[in-house]
């Protein structure tokens, strides 16, 4: 009989970890998660005083900006990075430098110091998304994975909530500094405990081929991705914002970007261990999910940055209590999320997931349909159970994807998921953007954006006009959304297969 594979070996040290000392990785992991979940809910409250302090108003917006795009193009590489030299030196690296950041970014000077000090910590907040998601998978068979999966969304929802108090509460009564060194309390339980428990297989070298050949990384591959990645989506952040959209910075970032893209391909067809390898996309599971996560991100745009707004301008509520009509949608996702395993294992994670997304096409479409001006009970109702709908469909997606690989694909796996969810996001803020802009530019004259609708509601003051066309632009923004819903319910319907090819755990 012939011997175990390398991936056989990794995945049952790491179930072997799982008997004796889980309960304390999981705990870091949830710490590790909460680092990353709370950063930018914590430091948006805070943006007032860090401006009064450093100044650059114009330049702000980087500060989460930086941050996202930094998390986004370091995530293919650092799960490549955790399935060749495995998940803990991996997380490590990623904490020390999220760590690094957070006290660069407590001790900036101006505001330019403050974003790059910020891109340094969204330099680790990739590390720690995509290795806690890979290590969750992990630790707990197939029937036991939603226990992990929705601690980590209660993680999400806990942060949702408690992060703008915690963040305003710090900036009124302390400083805008301890925003960042806050940080670095949780991080140290956090590293302290994965350096203690966590014990994978040990590798003296890189993880080995089973022909005996050494497993190389594809450096040249891992810049050309960085390169890419941050060319296109600053394209997509600034768009619109800092210049038109057909302008020449805009067409010549576009140009560079899918110019470097050319560059990736070229550079990873020839890569012996390829940064993003062909097979994710070659596999129909793996390609539908990505695709129909992507979905999930654009859509999640409509309610994260317009809500808010709506509920201001158009209800009339305080920022405090527009907040929270977001945040219930907080209650029920983590919820939904830990009960969608009574579903899949009857009716299998595609089904579970069709269900989700139909469920949510048909919510965010009845959006349009609220009456004008309104009630605040109204639109919580719908984010109640676009929650659920949500946690039903992405839950499924993600440990459905993670069941059908091995050990030594699933970091590289569970990371190409998150980035294709985090440039669907990034994507949806440009076009929903310019979508609502244009509504906004019709309704009330050419010069009218959604940046002067939140200059007037600074100010106090918004006339009967604005409220109408805000309400309208929200409404086409969730129609926009509600067609991302439809992508990603056809994706499943047509790309995925009946049932997941799962493997035997």
């Amino acid at each position: 009989m012939g011997g175990t594979s390398p991936a056989t070996r990794d995945e049952a040290g790491t179930r072997a970890l799982g008997t004796e000392r889980r309960g304390a990785v999981v705990a870091a992991l949830m710490l590790a998660m909460a680092l990353s979940a709370l950063d930018s809910t914590v430091v948006s409250t805070a943006v007032p005083q860090i401006v009064g302090d450093l100044g650059g108003f114009s330049t702000f917006s980087w500060l989460f900006s930086g941050y996202l795009l930094a998390v986004t193009v370091t995530l293919p590489v650092y799960g490549k990075l955790s399935d060749t030299f495995g998940r803990k030196p991996v997380l490590v690296a990623g904490a020390i430098v999220f760590l690094l950041g957070s006290l660069l970014c407590a001790g900036a000077w101006s505001m330019t110091a403050l974003i790059a000090f910020r891109v340094v910590q969204g330099l680790g907040g990739g590390a720690l998304q995509g290795t806690v998601q890979t290590l969750a998978a992990d630790l707990y068979p197939l029937k036991e994975r939603p226990k992990i999966q929705s601690k980590l969304s209660t993680v999400w929802a806990v942060s949702a909530i408690a992060g703008p108090g915690i963040g305003g509460v710090l900036a009124a009564y302390a400083d805008w500094r301890w925003i960042f060194l806050v940080n670095l309390p949780i991080g140290t339980v956090a590293l302290w405990l994965i350096v203690r428990h966590l014990h994978e297989p040990r590798r003296h070298e890189p993880r080995r081929h089973e022909n005996g050949t050494r497993a190389r990384i594809d450096w040249a591959g891992a810049l050309a991705v960085f390169a890419a990645g941050g060319v296109l989506l600053t394209a997509l952040v600034q768009g619109g914002v800092a210049w038109p959209w057909l302008s020449a910075p805009s067409l010549a970032l576009f140009a560079a970007g899918f110019a470097l893209v050319g560059v990736v391909v070229f550079v990873e067809r020839r890569a012996a261990e390829p940064i993003i390898p062909g097979w994710v996309w070659r596999r129909r599971t793996i390609a539908a999910v990505n695709l129909a996560l992507g979905a999930l991100g654009l859509l999640m745009v409509a309610p994260t940055v317009f809500l808010p707004t709506y509920a201001q301008s158009v209800l009339g509520l305080a920022p405090v209590a527009a907040g929270f009509v977001l945040s219930v949608w907080t209650l029920t996702w983590p919820i939904a999320a830990a009960l969608s395993q009574h579903v899949y294992r009857r009716i299998g994670f595609r089904n579970t997931a069709l269900t989700g997304i139909g469920a949510a096409a048909l919510i965010l479409s009845a959006f349009p349909l609220l009456p004008y001006p309104g009630q605040a009970w109204q639109p919580m109702l719908l984010m109640l159970l676009l929650g659920a709908a949500l946690g039903l469909f992405q839950l499924p997606l993600i440990v459905g994807v993670q069941s059908t690989v091995g050990w030594s694909e699933r970091g590289t796996t569970t990371a190409s998921v998150l980035f294709c969810r985090q440039t669907g996001q990034t994507l949806g803020a440009a076009v929903f953007g310019a979508v609502a802009n244009s509504v906004l530019a019709a309704r009330l004259g050419g010069a009218s954006d959604l940046d002067s609708v939140t200059r007037a509601l600074d100010a106090g003051t918004v006339p009967e006009a604005t409220r109408h066309a805000v309400a309208d632009a929200v409404h086409a923004v969730y129609l926009g959304a509600s067609c991302a819903a439809v992508v990603a319910f056809l994706v499943l319907l047509f790309v995925a297969p009946r049932r997941f090819p799962v493997l035997t755990d």
